[in-house]
């Protein structure tokens, strides 16, 4: 355990990480300011010394984590002209799914404090599938220019598509289901880019 009134490195990550690892391994209902602080091995008070609380530290998880997917969602602007259109697109998708790991995602939403913050921070600006959703449609606006897709294809109305689907297999899925979310975002895919 880290020494008494030293700061930790990263902590807000630590913590963050601490709270999936449990959730993942113990499920939703095992999360609580101990298991956390147990499994990033700090202090049980460190916690609450930099959140209000568990609901507030669930959605700031929450909002971390969107914001990270929308940085590599960003980040296909320097994949245009590389690889395949729909293989850069699914690699956001899949980034995304994991990000936000369906227990964490089904946690913030079931306890209304913690949901009112993530709403709040989204209202703030914080970072959400807006955002996904814009970085995919230059993306695909981008890849049109190079000639990549059609000219005539609507990247605003295909970007929404992928975003849609994917906040549809956020809320719906059960843990550990990826294969499910690769073949269907794959499938997708092929309808909305045409091959």
């Amino acid at each position: 355990m880290s020494p008494r009134g030293v700061a930790i490195p990263d902590l807000r990550e630590r913590l963050f990480a601490a709270a999936e690892r449990v959730v993942a391994r113990d499920g939703a209902a095992a999360l609580t300011s101990r298991a956390i602080t147990a499994e990033a091995d700090c202090g049980k008070g460190v916690l609450h010394t930099h959140f209000a609380g568990l609901d507030e530290f669930v959605a700031e998880l929450l909002l971390d984590r969107f914001a990270r997917s929308a940085r590599q969602a960003e980040a296909l602007e320097a994949k245009v002209g590389e690889g395949t259109v729909a293989g850069n697109l699914q690699e956001v998708v899949l980034n995304l799914m994991e990000a936000l790991p369906a227990a964490v995602v089904g946690l913030a939403m079931t306890r209304p404090a913690a949901a009112l913050h993530t709403r709040e921070g989204f209202q703030s600006g914080a970072p959400a599938f807006d955002a996904i959703q814009h970085a995919v449609t230059t993306y695909l606006q981008a890849e049109q220019h190079a000639g990549r897709i059609p000219a005539g294809s609507d990247t605003g109305a295909i970007a929404l598509a992928l975003v849609g689907t994917t906040h549809h297999l956020l809320m719906t899925r059960s843990p550990g289901r990826t294969a499910d979310t690769g073949a269907t975002t794959q499938r997708l895919l092929a309808v909305l880019l045409g091959g």
